[in-house]
């Protein structure tokens, strides 16, 4: 590229930053409303019929925004147009439900939902989404084709919104060429990002094993088969799954969370519940992983006299940021955001639907940094979470960003 060139563009983006800048500022208000409101009015998963109406009708007030809502559940998605038609798409999504936490915040704009909380920051990727649509019908004279937006309901419920609203059809006629999520996190300071290229989020699969054996008096085992032996039996030998099986530079995580047995002090019961998950970010270990499960769970019962019934609800696949993609995104972030707020982080053991969106289209998902000055939270789904909410300012100029220099 010739200097005149290079100075032309770096005129251009110095324009367009400055532009969306005073845009995002100037919706800096709005953007806090909508969270505040999305944050005291929650709704769990498969349950987010208000907060869809809410949405659809900030939607409504947008000039020019096409929408269709109630897709794949309560989903909603849609695009905003340019004043330079082309045949170019991408697509930005943010999540819209809940979780089942009681809020201890003290916030004046806590849940009024005793138990529901906005404990993940889905409140305000909704709103930073909602405002990035606004800013972008304001820009129409900025960029060719579409911006394809998608409100996703029940990420924290599997199978997830994600999959629902593919199988609804969202892309059988248009099909982005890129699409990009953000998610909120206190572990990152506020005005930064964090960003990776590849694998960065786990599979999930659930596994529930129904151990059964021969119930009856405490004081006669003998008499017995003891469920609750054989199921610590195989607890332990669980644990060897990553230990003793999988690849050492593989991460994988293998947990159990439930351990039910309805017995008494002078009970022994006939069965006992265990839940458990399994994360990894390979498909042929994740197959073997699941074997190995069925192998140890039924063949330990079987030497304690008892048997096993193994289901494993085969989940989220594992996160992949298209590298090209990703590369050219940190690139951008950096210009929008200066270097020094653009960070490199790690692989996540967490597990998150919008994997299902980067296995049809390549895909960008980071971290928007959210942590408040003198403040504890390290983690989300916590009694406590809270954003600071000046990140959202920095969110809506990004993705609005984003959007523009990839449809030019």
């Amino acid at each position: 590229m010739r200097r005149s060139a290079v100075r032309v563009r770096n005129v251009a983006l110095m324009e367009i930053k400055e532009t969306i800048k005073q845009k995002a500022q100037q919706h800096f208000e709005n953007v806090v409303a909508i969270r505040r409101h999305l944050h005291q009015n929650p709704e769990l998963s498969k349950q987010e019929k208000k907060t869809s109406e809410y949405i659809c009708s900030i939607l409504d007030t947008i000039d020019g925004v096409e929408y269709k809502s109630n897709v794949g559940g309560y989903g909603i998605y849609g695009f905003v147009k340019s004043n330079k038609p082309s045949n170019k798409t991408i697509a930005l999504r943010a999540d819209m439900d809940a979780l089942p936490i009681k809020e201890t915040t003290k916030l004046p704009f806590a849940s009024r939902k005793e138990g529901i909380m906005h404990a993940c920051g889905h409140d305000a990727h909704c709103a930073i989404l909602l405002e990035t649509i606004k800013i972008l019908s304001e820009l129409r004279d900025e960029f060719e084709g579409q911006v394809m937006f998608i409100f996703q309901p029940s990420e924290e419920h599997y199978p997830g919104g994600a999959i629902t609203m593919i199988n609804d059809g969202i892309f059988k006629d248009v099909t982005p060429s890129a699409i990009f999520a953000l998610h909120t996190t206190p572990e990152i300071e506020s005005g930064k990002i964090g960003i990776k290229e590849g694998k960065y989020m786990a599979s999930t699969d659930e596994i529930y094993i129904e151990v059964r054996g021969k119930g009856g008096h405490g004081a006669t085992p003998d008499l017995n088969i003891d469920p609750i032996v054989a199921t610590s039996h195989i607890v332990v030998a669980l644990q060897t799954l990553v230990s003793r099986n999988a690849n050492p530079t593989l991460p994988t995580t293998f947990s159990v969370g439930t351990f039910l047995a309805e017995g008494r002090t002078n009970i022994i019961p006939s069965k006992v519940y265990l839940e458990c998950i399994i994360r990894t970010f390979d498909d042929n270990w994740r197959k073997q992983a699941h074997k190995l499960i069925h192998r140890i769970s039924e063949e330990t019962a079987q030497a304690f006299g008892a048997t096993a019934d193994v289901f494993i609800d085969h989940g989220y696949p594992y996160l992949y940021n298209n590298p090209k993609l990703t590369r050219a995104t940190r690139n951008l972030a950096q210009e929008y955001l200066e270097e020094e707020n653009v960070l490199d982080i790690d692989m996540r053991m967490t597990a998150e639907d919008f994997a299902y969106f980067a296995q049809k289209i390549p895909a960008t998902y980071f971290r928007l940094g959210t942590k408040k000055e003198n403040c504890e939270i390290t983690n989300l789904h916590t009694s406590n979470f809270d954003i600071d909410e000046n990140s959202m300012q920095d969110a809506i100029g990004l993705m609005t960003y984003l959007a523009i220099e990839n449809l030019k």
